[in-house]
């Protein structure tokens, strides 16, 4: 057994990975500054809702489904699980950014990994006859690279829950040694997420976090912002 999708999955879900994550709060920032969310246990409270209400059921299923399409060179099932991942997300800000984490994750993958699928599939993103969103490229790259439906969902929750600690230390008082205790906690949080993703289908996707998506509608019009969403 190779010992080459297992490398690939910590690649994609590492922080090092340019796809702009780091600039991203996904409504963090904005929570922070409304003293919604003020320590480390309100972080641990809204990361537990985004894993049971957006990542469970949206944006991990679309990781799958988009794996499972392009594992069997059907890259208009991925436009179309793109687009439904595009449909659901309400907010300006998230839209925007995750067709623009996506188009990075392409953009490094077609330089990096020699593959039909890949330089195809940015060559629709690039003539906008894809979206490009986030999910959808990472559930591609993990079918060039080997992963399975489970690792592909588990590297994306792991690198979504590792960029918003990372956004956290940032915004909050709160160390090294916190944010590891959290990402440790958060661990069956992330477990039920990768499970959940796995009974559902691309034509369920929904994402249910209004106290998120109201946060992020009003830090588009926040005067300072460290984040862009």
């Amino acid at each position: 057994m190779s010992d080459g999708p297992a490398f690939a999955a910590m690649r994609l879900a590492d922080s090092m990975l340019p796809t702009g994550s780091d600039s991203l709060s996904y409504g963090l920032e904005q929570l922070v500054a409304e003293d919604r969310v003020t320590d480390a246990a309100d972080l641990r409270q809204l990361l537990e809702t985004v894993l049971a209400r957006q990542l469970a059921v949206c944006d991990a299923v679309a990781v799958r489904a988009a794996r499972q399409a392009a594992g069997a060179g059907d890259l208009d099932r991925v436009v179309e699980i793109d687009r439904r991942v595009l449909a659901v997300t309400l907010p300006a800000e998230f839209r925007e950014s995750t067709r623009a984490s996506g188009r990075r994750l392409l953009d490094l993958s077609r330089e990096t990994l020699a593959d039909d699928r890949i330089s195809t599939y940015a060559a629709r993103v690039d003539d906008a006859a894809a979206p490009g969103t986030h999910p959808a490229a990472f559930g591609l790259v993990a079918a060039v690279e080997g992963l399975d439906g489970r690792q592909a969902a588990g590297a994306f929750v792991h690198a979504f829950v590792a960029s918003q600690l990372q956004a956290a230390q940032r915004l909050l008082t709160v160390g090294h040694t916190d944010l590891q205790r959290l990402l440790v906690d958060l661990r069956p949080a992330m477990t039920r997420a990768v499970a959940t993703s796995a009974e559902r289908s691309a034509a369920d996707l929904q994402s249910f976090t209004p106290g998120i998506e109201t946060a992020a509608a009003r830090h588009e019009d926040a005067d300072r912002r460290l984040f862009l969403s």
